[in-house]
């Protein structure tokens, strides 16, 4: 098979939809299949709506069998408040009834990328099956999806739907607006991440039939090693200390974990804070109103190589990341693996990843005072924070590995790339 993955982001950077196209597409090129990956120059999130923040400027590469071919991001003129301005537009006009044209037109405004669009005119007949990821960053999403049906090959579509809090839908609407609902009526496929997702998207008008519920694993090998006394050499950190890993952002939980700990120390706990991530704009702005007492106990690193995470992970007492904007979470089953105890929000697809009470603690995500509450609980527990950890590493190794996973996926690729050599239609 030829394949072409679209994604946002990818390698170097890594994050958790960019961690699961990489295994992908690395895993096909291993069996021997040709896989292109295409996507953005950014490396931070707000590139594409703002100017200033960081890039890859290697056009091209190489790497594990993969090639990569990276496009420069062009905005549309102005501040970087054009972005949620026209998205909010975009929210409002989605209210009204047969706008899905007019939304996809409107989400090629700002972030838009030409190169990749000329590119992908060029290449009609090289590709046997694409398949795109991310669709709230939806402006690669309908030129891949257009090329597909040039092409007349599959078209697969991981949404990473964020679901947000449950009952209320100020996020997942950036998710579910009409044309992106079209996009994904229009897929092949849409392999999503738990059966939440997979409930909320059927209710929204997406066939059933082409849904397949698969979620995301782990490579064990590769998370492997970590070495809890290097890190408090080469930090200096001595404390025990609570794990964060992921953007540092509000909308990830950042925010109320700090919040959270600076209870803790009022109460005269003595944990540290280690942050692994890359920082967004508005958490750099929170660091810099922090109090300077609590920055003492806080260690961020926001360019950390792989060896620093997993030292880290191994270091770690306990990890916490009550994000309302994962639809998985890969970074809790990096956790388990390391026989860590978990704390994540009732939020998303969290739920279905974290089984309450027996791999680890979900929170309100928001409540900084139920967070703290389940901080102190593992932290004055080690009985309990054991037993999670504990199962939850079993949990990983029985269920949520990319061995199990990647088999999945590969069928799904086989089903359509064979229906279409045979003649028979892919849909359903």
């Amino acid at each position: 098979m030829r394949i072409l993955h679209v994604i946002q982001r990818y390698y170097p950077y890594i994050g958790g939809s960019e961690q699961v196209c990489q295994v992908i597409a690395e895993r096909l090129a291993a069996e021997g299949h040709t896989v292109d990956v295409w996507t953005s120059n950014a490396w931070d999130l707000d590139h594409f709506w703002a100017s200033g923040r960081r890039t890859i400027d290697q056009p091209t590469e190489q790497h594990n069998g993969v090639a990569i071919r990276r496009f420069p991001i062009v905005r549309a003129p102005g501040p970087a408040l054009v972005y949620p301005i026209l998205r909010r537009a975009m929210l409002e006009l989605g209210r009204l009834p047969a706008t899905s044209s007019l939304l996809m037109a409107l989400s090629q405004i700002t972030p838009r990328m030409p190169a990749f669009n000329r590119a992908l005119s060029q290449e009609i007949g090289q590709f046997e099956l694409v398949h795109a990821a991310n669709i709230t960053l939806d402006f690669m999403l309908i030129p891949a999806l257009k090329y597909a049906k040039q092409a007349k090959i599959p078209f697969v579509l991981s949404p990473y739907v964020h679901l947000g809090v449950p009952g209320d839908r100020s996020l997942v609407r950036y998710y579910t607006m009409p044309h992106q609902i079209k996009l994904m009526q229009q897929a092949d496929r849409v392999i999503v991440q738990t059966p939440l997702e997979a409930d909320y998207l059927a209710d929204c008008g997406i066939s059933r039939s082409t849904l397949r519920c698969i979620g995301v694993g782990v490579e064990p090998h590769e998370l492997a090693g970590g070495d809890a006394e290097r890190f408090r050499q080469e930090t200096g950190i001595q404390q025990p200390f609570v794990l964060y890993i992921g953007t540092l952002a509000k909308e990830k939980g950042a925010f109320d974990l700090i919040r959270a700990m600076e209870q803790l120390w009022a109460s005269g706990r003595s944990e540290h804070l280690v942050m692994v991530g890359t920082p967004m704009a508005h958490f750099e702005q929170l660091w810099e109103m922090l109090d300077p007492a609590s920055k003492q106990r806080i260690h961020v690193f926001a360019r950390a190589p792989q060896e620093r995470k997993r030292d880290a992970l191994a270091a770690a007492t306990l990890f916490a990341m009550p994000s309302r904007t994962d639809s998985f979470g890969i970074v809790y089953l990096e956790a388990w693996l390391y026989r860590l105890p978990v704390i994540g929000a009732r939020a998303g697809g969290v739920p279905a990843v974290i089984r309450e009470g027996e791999t680890g603690l979900l929170v309100d995500y928001g409540n900084v005072a139920q967070l703290t509450a389940a901080l102190t609980q593992l932290l004055t527990n080690p009985e309990l924070a054991q037993r999670l950890g504990q199962q939850g590493y079993a949990q990983t190794l029985a269920e949520l590995t990319w061995e199990h996973k990647y088999a999945q996926i590969r069928a799904v690729y086989a089903e359509l790339v064979e229906a279409r050599i045979q003649g028979s239609g892919i849909r359903g």
